[in-house]
Order: structure tokens, then sequence, then C-alpha cells
């Protein structure tokens, strides 16, 4: 019983932090329908910056949250404007060739900078835990699931209490809509875009003391972000945390009684049994235009 419970405390410990990985994901599908394939670069961009300057200042590398997620939602603004806005006017469809595009940009400008070589971050708790009532509760992931708490509850409270959130809730409905009561879309469109590249700066730098990264960890993570978002529901921040804690779980107890290798098999195993039993996810909503051929 004790195992079974020590695997639950692993599972739940690591789905907060996979919540907050693919929460800038779903958000970007939900405000502006393109799945940005990018991501996965914009999160180990930012375990990269999370790693150098942990090295050149000493700073607790969690701490460095508060420096990657700002710089990341510069660098996604910026990419919006430069490559996302550009290619949406042309053909909606050509956005998610650019950001397929920009995600290989991406690994080879961190291969030049930061080489092939894998790389990890190892504060000095890495390896301590806390024990209580015989169970064990490894530092860094509590930590970090305590951090990833923190930046979803910030991005949950500006999406419902202020301004510009609910511009991005009233975008995300309807963006004629959201047009014909004056809300200037294309800004909003520029903000989603970045709070999402964001939760990637943040979440990377959480996933930066958790595993070794190298450039090509991108392609895993960003199968994992999609894997999550199909399972809680496309568009569905609740969805994303959903999603991100019942896959962590099945990773988690798939590891322990079965195999370590089978739990990599997971997320893609949980892709084709909603698609098969519920396409829109477990709290994703389901579209007009499928409610009709039903």
């Amino acid at each position: 019983m004790s195992q079974f419970l020590q695997t639950v405390i692993l599972g739940l410990l690591v789905g907060g932090v996979y919540a907050l990985v693919a929460s800038g994901m779903n958000l970007i599908f939900g405000v502006m329908k393109i799945v940005n394939l990018a991501q996965g670069g914009m999160l180990i961009l930012s375990a990269y910056l999370t790693y150098t300057l942990w090295n050149a200042t000493g700073i607790d590398p969690l701490l460095l949250v508060f420096i990657t997620t700002p710089c990341l939602l510069v660098v996604g603004w910026a990419t919006y404007y430069v490559f996302i806005e550009r290619s949406r006017t042309t053909d909606p469809s050509m956005a998610l060739v650019t950001t397929f595009g920009l995600t290989l940009v991406t690994k080879g400008v961190i291969a030049l900078v930061w080489g092939n070589e894998p790389q990890s971050v190892t504060p000095g708790y890495a390896n301590r835990s806390f024990s209580v009532l015989g169970l064990r509760f490894p530092q860094a992931q509590v930590y970090a699931c305590l951090v990833a708490a923190v930046v979803l509850t910030g991005l949950y409270l500006l999406l419902r209490h202020t301004w510009l959130g609910r511009s991005i809730q009233a975008t995300a409905s309807s963006s004629e809509g959201a047009r014909l009561i004056g809300i200037e879309v294309r800004s909003v469109w520029a903000a989603a875009y970045a709070l999402g590249v964001a939760a990637a700066g943040a979440g990377g730098t959480l996933l930066s003391v958790l595993y070794p990264f190298m450039p090509s960890s991108a392609d895993h993570w960003i199968g994992l972000m999609l894997s999550i978002i199909v399972l809680g529901g496309m568009g569905s921040l609740p969805g994303s945390v959903l999603g991100a804690l019942v896959i962590a779980l099945a990773e988690s107890l798939t590891s322990t009684y079965i195999a370590p290798d089978w739990a990599a098999a997971v997320p893609y195993l949980a892709i084709i049994l909603v698609l098969v039993a519920r396409p829109q996810g477990l709290l994703g909503a389901r579209l007009r235009e499928d409610m009709s051929r039903a």
C-alpha cells in the first residue's frame, strides 16, 4: 500500500509541473486555433537559459523563473508579430508550418550556442526528500510543483479578473464578436501568444531541475504537451490540469508496476484512446460542426 501511495504522490507532483508546461500551448490554441509546434523549442530554450544563469550567478534555479518567464514573454511577443501574424494572414494553415519551422530553427540555435550534449541543473536539494508518515516527498519535485501552482494560479486570475483576460476570453469565444464590441483582436492574439510562450518559459525552468535536457528534447516535450491537451480538451485550461495529472499518474504507475520503458508510450496511448472514445477530450467542448455531423 505504501508503494502505491508513494507512486501516486510522485505522479501528482510531476503532474503539477506538466500542467504548467501544457497550459501555454492550450491557451494559444484556445484563442488562436493554431497548434503551436514551436512551444517545445521555447521550453528547451528556457531550460538552457536557466542552466546558464544558474552557473553564472548561483541563484536557486527555481527562482530564475522570475527572469526566464518575462524573457520568453518578450520572445513570444516578437515571434508573433514577425512570423505568426504574417503566416496567419496569408493562409491560416501556414501557421502550423511556420511553428514547425520555428522549432527547427530554435533547436539549431540552441545546438550552436550550447552544443548537443545533455545538460542538467542540480541544486543542492536535487537528491533530498522530506519524509512524512513513512512516505518520501522529493524536494525538487515538491518545490517545482509549488512554483507551478503559483504560476498557474496567477494565469487563472489574469484570465478571470483583468481586462486583458476578459478580452482573451471574448476573442477565444468569437473573434468577430470581439471586434464588434471594440476589442483590438490583433493585440489580443499577440498577448495570448506571448503569455503562452511565457508559460513555456516558466515550465522550462522547472523541467531543467527535474530532467536532463538537450536540443532534441523539444520533440519529446511537444509530444507530451499534445497528449495532455488532447486528453484534457483542446482550448481548456482546466482540461490541461486534469490531462496532466492523469498522464503523470499513468506514467508513474506504469513505471512502477509494469516497466519504466513502457511509461514513454503512455501519452501516445492516451491520444489514441481519447480520439476514439471522446474526441473533444475530457473537459473540451464539442464544436458546432462536429455536433451537426453527429
